[in-house]
């Protein structure tokens, strides 16, 4: 069969859509929400006892001090050192600055885990102290200085993320509100400045899940792709839109006569029509895929030099 039609019936067939994306990730409206996010930022999982006490244990790993001030300053205090960038970079954007400037990509772990993994990499073991001081003899070995070098940019709408699947997707396992897992498959930059690291991570959710039926009509799985973040800790705004899904036509043609490719590189799981039942989507961890920003959004970036 000739490659043009090969290629015609495989993106005819069902699509992993994206919906419009939500708005950027919210603030938390309540203390303990907000204890959360920063417990699962620090360590990989919220933590359990009374709130006082896991303020205390976030406060003295951290900077080493349990502070005077009431429940809520102190909590808003250590979720501004995590995540906020307006007054200086946020905790997560100085990891993620360090690890890519030494890995060139950045992990999905934790604080806790990071640092451990890049003190091994430059002094061959973890070494003692906050994190807040650890981190920075780590900016500083990165960098010459330990204050991290941003600048705001606006990323523009449309903009190109390929992304890779860290979830599995198969119709016959997933239900609607299901959390699909990826990341970012190559660093994205945009006029030399880095805004997604390859290894970022991303979330988007199930919206519809259609088991494949006789006479060929295959599955369908309609994934919402959410967010994927940026570099200096914003979670974007993402959508699957034309965009993407001329990028990712490009990709199957140039995979050749290859149907395994167009099908590992494509968002669709079968050529329409090519069997009598109809054909289960089982996308692997790791099939790539095109997603794109759904608005112009500003963020703080890393200058680089690197091509793209």
């Amino acid at each position: 069969m000739h490659i043009k039609k090969l290629l015609s019936l495989l993106l005819s067939a069902v699509f992993l859509v994206s919906t419009m994306g939500t708005a950027l990730a919210a603030v938390p409206d309540t203390a303990e929400a907000k204890l959360a996010a920063v417990e699962k930022s620090m360590y990989g999982q919220e933590q359990t006892g009374a709130l006082m006490d896991r303020i205390k244990h976030l406060e003295k790993d951290y900077e080493g001090v349990n502070s005077k001030d009431g429940m809520m300053d102190r909590i808003n205090h250590l979720y501004n050192a995590v995540f906020d960038n307006s007054a200086q970079p946020s905790l997560l954007t100085q990891m993620n600055a360090i690890e890519w400037s030494i890995t060139h990509q950045v992990s999905m772990n934790s604080v806790q885990d990071r640092v451990t993994s890049m003190e091994t990499t430059i002094e061959g073991k973890p070494t003692e102290g906050t994190y807040k001081a650890r981190i920075d003899k780590l900016a500083s070995f990165a960098f010459g200085t330990k204050v991290i070098p941003l600048t705001q940019v606006t990323v523009p709408v449309n903009t190109l993320a390929k992304i890779s699947l860290v979830s599995p997707v198969n119709a016959r396992n997933l239900k609607v509100g299901d959390t699909i897992k990826y990341q970012a498959a190559e660093d994205v930059i945009e006029n030399g400045m880095l805004v997604f690291a390859k290894g970022a991570p991303g979330e988007g959710v199930v919206k519809k899940v259609t088991q494949a039926r006789n006479f060929g009509r295959d599955a369908e799985v309609e994934i919402n792709f959410k967010n994927l973040r940026a570099i200096d800790g914003t979670d974007m705004d993402m959508v699957l839109g034309e965009e993407s899904k001329k990028e990712m036509k490009n990709m199957a043609m140039a995979a050749g006569a290859s149907i395994a490719g167009m099908v590992l590189l494509g968002p669709v799981g079968i050529i329409t029509g090519v069997f009598v039942n109809g054909k289960n989507i089982d996308l692997p961890a790791g099939t790539e895929l095109y997603i794109q920003t759904k608005a112009d959004t500003v963020v703080y970036a890393i200058p680089t030099t690197a091509a793209k």
